[in-house]
């Protein structure tokens, strides 16, 4: 396990997931029911779909050409950072209402969250970096740390941190680590054709 690449993943994931609809899902769960069953409901998701991402991401590391696979990650990464641009210029993802009538409110939380994150950009990230650096474990174990402290930080501060931190400035940083991320694998896969 690579240090360097937890931190990398956590700082990623972190950045990208702070003050998305999930996040706001998480907040809005915690306050219709009690913190414990939610943070479990949550934390249950992404350990399944990190999984799931980590799982497409060593397949793609086995089974398609490296070079490939960097140019991919990179255009993703690129892609992802003019979306959470946009989404900084348009005042982020909409705060759209949680259907949260299940009685249990473990599995509210677990399929709300599963839902809402499946294909997410986070999610394909994982995928990506997965996919461009072979090393599962690390990417893993920081990306799931990272969508478990949002998640945490939403459950704990509920609003009071948006309200302090704009949204968009969460947007703009994200933007700018899926550019690094990005321009990062894209280099990689130049040098490794110009090998």
């Amino acid at each position: 396990m690579s240090l360097s690449l937890v931190l990398s993943s956590f700082a990623l994931l972190f950045v990208a997931e702070m003050g998305d609809k999930t996040q706001l899902m998480t907040m809005t769960l915690a306050h219709r029911y009690r913190a414990g069953p939610v943070i479990a409901g949550v934390f249950a998701a992404f350990v399944l779909l990190n999984l799931l991402a980590v799982s497409v991401g060593e397949a793609l590391f086995r089974y398609v050409p490296q070079r490939l696979v960097l140019f991919v990650a990179g255009a993703l990464f690129l892609s992802f950072a003019w979306r959470s641009w946009c989404d900084s210029r348009n005042g982020g993802d909409d705060d759209e209402g949680v259907d949260a009538n299940g009685r249990n409110a473990f599995i509210a939380s677990f399929t709300l969250l599963f839902v809402a994150e499946l294909g997410d950009k986070t999610q394909l990230a994982m995928v990506a970096m997965a996919a461009g650096t072979g090393d599962l474990v690390s990417v893993f174990v920081g990306g799931t740390l990272a969508l478990w402290a949002v998640s945490l930080i939403g459950v704990a501060l509920g609003r009071t941190l948006l309200r302090r931190v704009p949204r968009y400035w969460m947007h703009r940083a994200a933007a700018g680590l899926f550019f690094v991320f990005g321009a990062i694998a894209i280099a990689r896969a130049l040098l490794m054709s110009a090998a």
